[in-house]
């Protein structure tokens, strides 16, 4: 009957088409003659057809289906590629693709491929349209192979719906199936509700790391996490996606999840707000698109400039937060960089920059002084900048900006941020001072802001409270920062002290300086250093200078007091410098027990003493404790086999104490302990910066800010291990 002679004959056709590039036409001849015989092909039932098992076997060992992608046709391209020309290439590309073996999507990395894929798609809308499609969407199959047939010819043309539901016919007709042979068929799919739950959870992952509201670039409506995805089980891409993963258990790692994150990729906007932005409430169940009104400007042409890029969805900060809603403006805070970072695009608008501007236009925009345009550039792998009239800046059309030497290194002049740093940086604790310094001299709408910007570049996530005023909002980062990295270079600055403790600024402005930084002692002057030191102090007086430092804690607060470890030196004498009348701050020498004299400048007014004439009041000078003076590994660590210093174990009698100390420092003497603890003392007996603190009436203490950096030095440094002032102060 026609249904068995059909079947064999697509079968011969296909095995023909495998072997020459020549089959294409062949192929197309056939599948027309096929078509005008449907309707007893499609009566062909399972139990009668000789030929469906030749088909299964075929379309499992050669073919598989025509959506496993590479999978299915890895057995063609050693043949494709050793093709002696282009046009052989294209043809048995191009035929592997109408007769099911690859989708027409597939896209691979030469020019060849991107060639064939366009033939490909022309052939395949010429194949399959008028009369002959409308034959294959008519017919009413009964054999489950019909409907695996119908499936690959409405998959190929695109119509994934319809294959879907010709899809799950055929999976009916498996399980009813008399056979037992071909019910095990089944096994080799999905069912579409295991195939929805699958693509359901890469969505959820997806949009976990996206924003909560995103226009969509096609329709202009501001979508909501329920409204994005109904537009992705809507479209074409979910069906495709669908109708491949219910036909395949093998599919790649990561091949869902890489589909579901292409269609969600969307845009960031990064701008400097204008007046009248417009609002969450101005847009919402809007067409932006269709509105008439100038402030909505910038945000349809973002929109545009986001859909001619390929992308289906874009955000803006003005209007894609309900400002109202303190917990979603939490959460978007605290998600900014992690947004920016996930974003397929980020567009930085020039509103300021006129049309074919040239080199410098960017460094002098108001976009570059804004305090949330650092993390937003910071944290963008693709970035593209744009000019007032929407053109790319210096008419640079490349697909990412990060990659332009030339606008990299103006944007390095102008933040002062190292090109490298612009397009690799990775958030975190390391280097706090340098990344404050950073944002010391930008300016932000909301005071907190200067804080709350900040966050994402740290690695921070912090209540967001709008009105407790920046000296707090900085406050709380700074303490942050301080007490989980231990880093006290935040503690290092100029200017006036916070009311949230004394310790730190009270403006982001006190980081613009540069850090107080010392000559560093090259290997060698340390080295001679050491030398000189293992004849005047011993094991045991460097361990146990060792052992006290390594075992203070690591600095911390506690309701805006900060705990800070310290190397003391109490004040013995402050003396005010004759100044001018005028002028506000004042000059006090300083004298310290073990320092060189000071001369330190301030806006407080001292209580002036001497040892002749004390007075109840106690300063210090003191060392904030740097644990990386250690020279530990991470910083931590090794505490073992340093607490065993100053008891080594003797090979002698017990009873002979003096000989056993001698030779266990013998020992020790060689030891890297031993060498990495006069190591230490070395650099304690460099210059540091120092703080002078004063004693209140509670037993606390407070810094006395300066003008200038105070820095001090140990007068002996063959002495610094006789420092007995070791302790941990409370500062308010």
């Amino acid at each position: 009957m026609f249904g068995r002679a059909a079947t064999s004959s697509y079968i011969s056709a296909a095995r023909k088409c495998l072997a020459t590039s020549k089959g294409y036409a062949h192929v197309l001849s056939l599948e027309r003659r096929t078509l005008n015989r449907c309707s007893s092909l499609l009566s062909a039932g399972d139990s009668e057809d000789p030929a469906i098992p030749e088909w299964d076997t075929f379309t499992q060992k050669k073919v598989g289906h025509h959506m496993t992608g590479l999978l299915a046709f890895r057995h063609l391209i050693p043949r494709l590629v050793t093709a002696k020309s282009q046009a052989q290439t294209s043809k048995s590309m191009i035929l592997a693709s109408n007769i099911g073996l690859v989708p027409p999507s597939l896209t691979l990395s030469s020019a060849t491929s991107t060639i064939v894929a366009n033939r490909s798609n022309a052939r395949l809308d010429k194949m399959f349209c008028g009369d002959d499609m409308q034959k294959v969407i008519k017919v009413e199959p009964s054999s489950r192979v019909v409907y695996q047939l119908k499936h690959m010819v409405l998959h190929v043309a695109r119509r994934y719906s319809e294959a879907i539901k010709a899809f799950q016919t055929m999976l009916v007709k498996l399980n009813s199936a008399h056979d037992t042979q071909i019910r095990k068929l089944r096994e080799k799919y999905i069912s579409p509700s295991k195939a929805e739950s699958d693509i359901q959870k890469s969505i959820d992952a997806q949009l976990y790391i996206a924003p909560l509201r995103l226009f969509n670039t096609t329709t202009g409506r501001l979508c909501d996490r329920g409204a994005q995805i109904s537009a992705f089980k809507e479209s074409t891409e979910y069906n495709e996606l669908l109708s491949s993963v219910m036909t395949h258990t093998d599919l790649p790692v990561g091949y869902v999840a890489d589909a579901v994150a292409t269609y969600f990729h969307y845009v960031m906007l990064s701008h400097r707000w204008e007046e009248n932005e417009p609002l969450l409430h101005d847009i919402q169940d809007k067409i932006v698109y269709e509105l008439n009104a100038p402030r909505l400007t910038k945000l349809q042409s973002f929109c545009k400039v986001a859909r001619q890029a390929g992308y289906h969805w874009a955000w803006v900060d003005s209007c894609c937060i309900d400002q109202n809603n303190n917990a979603e403006l939490q959460k978007s805070i605290n998600s900014a960089f992690a947004w920016y970072h996930h974003s397929a695009l980020t567009v930085v608008y020039l509103s300021d920059a006129s049309p074919s501007s040239k080199y410098g236009a960017l460094a002098k925009s108001a976009w570059i002084t804004r305090g949330w345009t650092v993390p937003e550039f910071l944290a963008s792998k693709v970035i593209r900048f744009y000019q007032q009239d929407w053109t790319p800046y210096l008419n640079d059309v490349s697909p990412n900006h990060k990659q332009s030497v030339e606008i990299m290194h103006e944007l390095e002049d102008a933040t002062g941020i190292d090109a490298r740093t612009l397009v690799t940086f990775q958030p975190g604790m390391r280097d706090a001072r340098e990344k404050l310094q950073w944002a010391s001299m930008r300016v932000t709408t909301a005071p907190e802001d200067i804080a709350y910007s900040l966050f994402g570049i740290f690695g921070i996530q912090l209540p967001i409270l709008y009105g407790e005023n920046a000296q707090n909002a900085l406050g709380r980062l700074l303490q942050e920062i301080v007490a989980r990295s231990g880093d006290i270079t935040a503690l290092d600055w100029i200017g006036q002290p916070s009311e949230f403790n004394s310790c730190l600024p009270a403006d982001i402005t006190s980081y613009a300086a540069p850090p107080c930084t010392f000559p560093t002692l090259s290997e060698d002057q340390i080295q001679t250093a050491v030398s000189a030191l293992r004849h005047t102090v011993t094991v045991g007086q460097a361990s146990k200078l060792f052992d006290r430092l390594e075992q203070l804690s690591a600095p911390r607060f506690a309701n805006c007091r900060l705990h800070l470890p310290c190397i003391v030196f109490p004040v013995t004498e402050i003396r005010r410098r004759p100044c001018a009348a005028h002028e506000t701050s004042i000059t006090y020498g300083v004298k310290a027990d073990g320092l060189g004299d000071l001369l330190i400048t301030t806006e407080e007014r001292l209580l002036q003493f001497s040892r002749l004439r004390p007075t109840r009041q106690t300063f210090l000078l003191v060392l904030p404790w740097d644990r990386r003076l250690l020279e530990l590994p991470g910083f931590t660590g090794d505490a073992e086999s340093v607490g065993d210093w100053s008891q080594p174990e003797s090979p002698l009698d017990d009873s002979d104490e003096s000989v056993g100390d001698w030779i266990g420092d013998e020992e020790l003497a060689d030891s890297e302990s031993y060498s990495r603890a006069l190591r230490l003392i070395v650099r304690l007996g460099q210059p540091f910066g120092a703080f002078l603190l004063a004693q209140q009436r509670g037993g606390e203490y407070k810094r006395i800010a300066s003008d200038h950096d105070i820095i001090a030095q140990v007068v002996d440094g063959t002495s610094v291990h006789s420092m007995a002032d070791i302790r941990t102060l409370e500062i308010l």
